[in-house]
């Protein structure tokens, strides 16, 4: 058996099965020999109440269904999820239905963080499905634009960066991915890349879009681009968050008001939630009329 480090999950022990192990259930439909697999990641209390005994269908799926929960980056994930898909459908047709249960609602951070997992293990299952790394993309994008979740917005558009390459990769010609893949790149201060990804593709967007990208496309050509990279100025806001949040109104108006004083990112990123954020600082500044003003733009 291959000896890979295996990544620690919390409430996940793994367990290392005979060479002749056989994971059997649905009354004799799965039948799959374990030999040359990873060792099988198992919860806690199933795995304390082995025994001598080795684990049953039911264990199995439990333990891999949550590992994959917990990081379904972790080591051996593929792998791990080709068993669910062999021999768990009920599983696959739940974490489906998870998926669309968080589409249906609007969500804050923690849930986006769940349907980004999902996502995730979907795509192990069909790893040549660019659309699943497209959805990826799309909700790190939403979680790193986000005021509440702001602290995480490097991180984020990186992370979407890296999924719409690999998109692209498998369909080079899809606009929607372009489309995205332009806008992460833009967010991360590449803008000459941005542009040559958007290069002919506006007459095969809705107007909106359409309308968004020629515009970006022109003030990247004029070399009227935001002063530093737009996922900058998202870290920093997430800053005035934090000192707001610990009563240090003063120093977050201060920052607000230096990412404000980009006219090239205020026009072109809504900055309503922001306005509102600095209304809030004034007023507890005791800057009332600046405070109105804050709130009339908001």
């Amino acid at each position: 058996m291959n000896k890979r480090q295996l990544t620690p999950l919390e409430g996940i022990s793994y367990y290392s099965p005979s060479d002749d192990f056989q994971l059997n259930g649905r009354d004799g439909l799965v039948s799959i020999s374990w030999h040359g697999k990873p060792a099988i990641p198992l919860l806690d209390e199933d795995f304390a109440a082995l025994n001598s005994g080795e684990p049953d269908y039911d264990m199995v799926g439990r333990g891999i269904y949550q590992a994959l929960r917990l990081d379904a980056d972790c080591v051996w994930a593929a792998e791990y999820a080709s068993v669910l898909k062999e021999a768990y459908p009920h599983i696959v047709a739940e974490l489906g239905g998870q998926i669309v249960m968080l589409d249906a609602k609007e969500v804050d951070s923690p849930y986006l963080d769940r349907k980004i997992n999902f996502l995730k293990i979907m795509a192990l299952f069909d790893p040549d499905n660019a659309g699943l790394l497209l959805e990826i993309a799309r909700t790190y994008m939403d979680k790193g634009s986000r005021l509440s979740s702001m602290q995480y917005a490097v991180v984020c558009w990186y992370a979407a960066e890296k999924q719409l390459a690999a998109a692209l990769s498998m369909s080079p010609e899809d606009k929607h991915i372009r489309y995205e893949y332009g806008e992460a790149l833009y967010m991360l201060g590449r803008y000459r890349q941005a542009a040559e990804i958007w290069s002919n593709l506006s007459d095969s967007l809705e107007p909106s879009e359409k309308a968004r990208i020629e515009a970006r496309v022109v003030s990247i050509n004029a070399a009227k681009t935001p002063a530093v990279p737009p996922v900058d100025y998202l870290t920093a806001l997430s800053v005035a968050v934090e000192q707001q949040h610990n009563g240090f109104n003063s120093d977050a108006a201060a920052i607000i008001e230096d990412v404000l004083s980009d006219s090239v990112f205020v026009d072109q990123f809504p900055m309503n939630e922001v306005y509102y954020l600095l209304g809030i600082c004034y007023q507890e500044c005791g800057q009332m009329a600046e405070a109105a003003e804050a709130f009339k733009r908001s």
